[in-house]
């Protein structure tokens, strides 16, 4: 049996793409049920596990999270078991106890107070991780359920479905202007910046900082981080970066915008293409007024759609150029493709199932218009699989080695300057693009 073949079955990006479309599968035909979310809650902490439905009295979610643990338990589990990689009994209770702190996590970033400051679920699933990998340690059975990189494989083929083309089209020119031609500038800039200015050693730190302040941070972050084979404590260091500053950008730009008497219309783009997060995005926005929210979720969106290229285009870099070997010798196609993340094969797959057939069949009804989201089913998992691998990446890094990437500050000093630069092209690509070519354009 070639190896080619077997892979399908033994390799990790793989078995991301069956779990991904296995689970959209699911939803389209509507076998799914509900997918359990963590509520909000203020001073109450057991409000979180309890949800009001119209017509229903409030019932407990506590028994969905325990089928949705045993479900994703049983399903990532199969491919373990076919992998190889880690004992399946260790790993399906490994899996069982990563979801608890998931869920931990989860309940820590919905605390009204918390959630009103931006302070995603992303950044407490990560201290909650390096907490323990960093006093106690990181026992051995929980290790081996901390699979990183299936579930942020899996979640991106999930998210592919929240990338619809259509968004593409509601802004038309000037939107793909603000996201199109700004993005790759700042990423060749930061690159250029880093490696030559900078000289940083760490190139696969460098491309991860570069994609995530140019288009989505965390989800950018992740996607290019497997492209290039990056260290998890690479990833751990950008994003958690990236994350510290969309806080801070989410709350002083609306402000900074307003004292400046800037056109809502043309700040709400700028925070579109500059803030590193879809959802600190539409906060942003929405204090702007509603034009403005939805030009700044669209630009994103937009934005948005660049992940799969990104990931491919780095993928293709780093075999042919930066892991080169030999550089008299061109690589052979076949290890270029052997080589290529293949959970982007499913991202652009999905991206283009919902866009172009999903969508259009049923007439919108896998789209949610007010949040710019795609079937809620696969949205939700997809922030599932998210929260689970930030969890693992926590539990497998330590403080020592993310100091010992810090390069004498250079990923901040690279962060802060090419953040700069992004906020300045964007400002200027925006007006263009909504003030002078097309100002009647919303």
């Amino acid at each position: 049996m070639s190896n080619g073949i077997r892979s399908l079955w033994k390799n990790e990006d793989w078995w991301a793409v069956w779990f991904g479309f296995f689970i959209i599968g699911l939803a389209l035909l509507e076998v799914l049920p509900r997918i359990p979310k963590i509520g909000k809650w203020s001073t109450a902490p057991l409000d979180a596990f309890t949800v009001a439905r119209e017509g229903v009295a409030t019932e407990t979610i506590l028994m969905p999270l325990l089928l949705l643990m045993i479900g994703l338990a049983v399903l990532t589990t199969i491919g373990m078991a076919a992998m190889k990689t880690v004992p399946t009994g260790r790993y399906f209770l490994g899996f069982l106890g990563i979801f608890v702190l998931a869920c931990l996590a989860y309940w820590v970033a919905n605390q009204a107070g918390i959630k009103h400051w931006g302070l995603s679920y992303a950044l407490w699933a990560l201290i909650l991780g390096l907490l323990i990998s960093n006093t106690v340690g990181t026992p051995k059975w929980l290790k081996a359920g901390a699979q990183t990189e299936l579930f942020i494989k899996t979640g991106l083929v999930l998210m592919g479905a929240e990338i619809l083309f259509k968004k593409i089209v509601s802004l038309g020119a000037p939107g793909l202007m603000v996201a199109w031609i700004v993005t790759p500038i700042v990423v060749i800039f930061m690159w250029q910046f880093g490696v030559r200015k900078l000289k940083m050693t760490n190139k696969e730190l460098v491309i991860i900082i570069a994609c995530a302040t140019s288009v989505c941070g965390v989800s950018a972050a992740i996607a290019v981080a497997a492209a290039c084979a990056a260290r998890k404590e690479d990833l751990t260091l950008a994003v958690g970066m990236t994350l510290i500053f969309t806080v801070l950008m989410m709350f002083f730009m609306p402000l900074a915008i307003d004292a400046m008497g800037m056109n809502a219309i043309l700040g709400a783009a700028w925070m579109g293409g500059t803030i590193d997060s879809t959802g600190a995005v539409v906060a942003a926005g929405s204090m702007l007024g509603p034009d403005a929210e939805k030009v700044a979720a669209v630009v994103k969106m937009i934005q948005n759609v660049l992940i799969g290229l990104l990931a491919f285009i780095v993928a293709i870099y780093w075999v042919t150029v930066v892991q080169r070997t030999d550089r008299n010798v061109r690589p052979n196609p076949m290890e270029i493709w052997y080589r290529f993340p293949k959970f982007v094969i499913g991202f652009v797959a999905a991206s283009l199932l919902f866009s172009f057939v999903i969508v259009p069949a049923t007439g919108g009804g896998f789209e949610i218009a007010e949040d710019t989201y795609i079937n809620p089913i696969t949205k939700v998992l997809r922030g599932w699989f998210f929260c689970l691998a930030f969890v693992a990446i926590g539990l497998e890094s330590n403080f020592r080695d993310l100091a010992s990437r810090m390069e004498r500050g250079k990923p901040l000093l690279l962060y802060a300057t090419g953040q700069s630069f992004n906020l300045a092209l964007t400002i200027l690509i925006a007006y263009l693009a909504f003030m002078v070519f097309f100002p009647n354009a919303i």
